[in-house]
């Protein structure tokens, strides 16, 4: 058994970019932890309710993929990249709590700003010296942030690594749609049937039918 971690800015991200590599891991009887970091904002604006409804489509999406623990920060959306000590010093507590062997982050070139900080700030976080356990980092795109970002050096996703999820396709978009609140209409990136276009991409990049698409920062063999 292996202890998995996703480390998401926020709530659907963890579906967007590692749904069906989540539900494999727990098929494979992996323990999986997801970190959300932030709370949601609407229209710039926190709002307590429709927060708490939000919560709400996490753990249902929690409980369709079965995996282990959901950890909610409630750090404060849209301003992430403020001060990146208030990421890394809870993430340094729940680091030596879980120690993962594998944990999935999200891509450093996004185009969402709390996509960038919670990146900057984890890097600190999974530095070698402080993690020997952990033998694997993968950057995840999402779907509306990673797609979005200009064509410069650092903002191009370049996978490296394909998890085949065509078993598990199907778990991951009734998983994101859960997220009644976030979902979007064809052909928007955050549409079930843009998911599954974007899996059937890349699963042509490497011999799938469906896959999930990651950058390998670290890997290790035991």
């Amino acid at each position: 058994m292996n202890n998995v971690l996703i480390i998401a800015p926020h709530m659907d991200d963890e579906v967007l970019g590692c749904g069906g590599a989540i539900a494999k891991h727990v098929a494979y009887g992996d323990k999986v932890s997801v970190i959300i970091i932030a709370h949601r904002a609407y229209l710039h604006s926190f709002n307590p309710n429709l927060n708490d409804r939000e919560k709400t489509h996490a753990l249902k999406a929690k409980k369709l993929l079965g995996y282990h623990d959901l950890i909610f920060l409630d750090l404060p959306d849209e301003r992430l990249d403020a001060a990146l000590q208030e990421i890394i010093i809870p993430m340094e507590k729940y680091l030596f709590k879980i120690k993962p062997g594998t944990v999935y982050i999200p891509f450093e070139g996004d185009n969402n700003q709390d996509h960038r900080a919670v990146f900057n700030a984890v890097r600190v976080v999974l530095r070698p010296s402080v993690s020997p356990f952990l033998d694997n980092i993968y950057m995840y795109e999402v779907p509306s942030s990673t797609d979005q970002s200009p064509p410069t050096l650092n903002s191009v996703f370049l996978p490296n690594f394909y998890i085949d999820i065509k078993p598990f396709m199907k778990k991951k978009l009734k998983a994101i749609g859960c997220y009644k609140t976030e979902m979007r209409k064809y052909p928007h990136p955050r549409s079930q049937e843009a998911l599954k276009v974007l899996a059937q991409k890349r699963g042509i990049e490497i011999g799938f039918e469906c896959a999930e698409a990651f950058m390998s920062l670290r890997g290790k063999w035991r």
